[in-house]
């Protein structure tokens, strides 16, 4: 079923996103739509005007314009793979050059000070470096005392440390699908760090459809590898959300979260398709992912 660039307008579902031009997406795209990521991770989160923001894993930029000019907040774009003056390039064609700072450098290093952000968001990066145990204190450090982290990453609804991952996910990205982990493995990883209160996780509702109509709207082969996986995997495949609080009482953190830690099913049924541990069909093992998800390769780092 062809899908048309103009199907990346949807304002009934994200409102906010579709004030974007689907075009200005596009260009800026390095991943499925960030914006539609960003909008519905929003809802769980408890931004105001004028707070310092951290956005992780920018990519081009197009979720740091989107928090400027939704939210009204200072936005630090902060990537590893696109440079500072490229991303200030997009920034003020865009009209936000005053309110986000494109910064770039690794998330193993990163040069703020303690406390210096409100809230630290990340749009289909986490993966790549959230899976780490060491991560959440290097990356909390710079989050105030009750500061919102929130991030939205691919996922399995079975997770492929419990489940073998599907043949036709991994023939087309690898390695990568270690990291692809359910809404509960990031619950129980974030509940662990003992750093985090109010934990919530949940598979994206529709997350697996709006990937599908992305893939559909950019690739030239309606037929593609991409977009076949997608159709066959059906909800299993998605977008985990995940969010947290940042404690204020470290001492005491471990025996709260042990009952603040929620996991939110989709509203949506739960597929439990047979071709999640048998494989998919029609996907070819030698098939490579392109542009449903053109910023991550094996080429992958963390830091110089």
């Amino acid at each position: 079923m062809p899908t048309s660039i103009e199907s990346l307008f949807r304002p009934d579902r994200y409102p906010l996103s579709s004030k974007y031009d689907p075009r200005w997406i596009v260009d800026l795209e390095m991943g499925p739509n960030p914006l539609w990521q960003l909008e519905d991770l929003l809802t769980e989160m408890r931004l105001r005007p004028g707070q310092r923001v951290l956005d992780l894993g920018c990519g081009k930029g197009a979720t740091s314009v989107f928090l400027a000019r939704e939210l009204g907040v200072e936005v630090v774009a902060f990537d590893l793979w696109v440079s500072e003056a490229e991303l200030r390039t997009n920034l003020e064609a865009a009209g936000v050059a005053a309110q986000v700072t494109p910064v770039h450098g690794t998330v193993l290093d990163l040069p703020f000070g303690d406390g210096e952000f409100d809230a630290i968001l990340s749009v289909d990066a986490f993966e790549y470096f959230g899976t780490d145990v060491h991560l959440l204190p290097r990356l909390l450090r710079v989050l105030k005392p009750a500061g919102s982290l929130g991030m939205s990453t691919p996922a399995l609804r079975e997770d492929p440390y419990e489940a073998a991952p599907p043949v036709c996910v991994t023939d087309l990205f690898g390695w990568e699908v270690a990291a692809w982990h359910s809404p509960g493995w990031w619950a129980r990883h974030w509940t662990l760090s003992g750093m985090l209160d109010d934990v919530t996780a949940r598979m994206q509702e529709g997350g697996s459809e709006d990937w599908l109509i992305w893939s559909r709207s950019l690739e030239q082969d309606q037929d593609s590898p991409v977009t076949r996986m997608l159709e066959d995997m059906g909800a299993g495949i998605g977008f985990a959300l995940v969010t947290g609080t940042k404690t204020t009482d470290v001492a005491h953190s471990t025996v709260k979260r042990a009952s603040s830690t929620v996991i939110r099913p989709a509203a949506a049924s739960i597929a439990t398709a047979s071709t999640q541990r048998a494989g998919c069909s029609g996907s070819p093992a030698s098939a490579i992912a392109t542009s449903s998800r053109r910023r991550r390769s094996a080429s992958v780092r963390l830091g110089p």
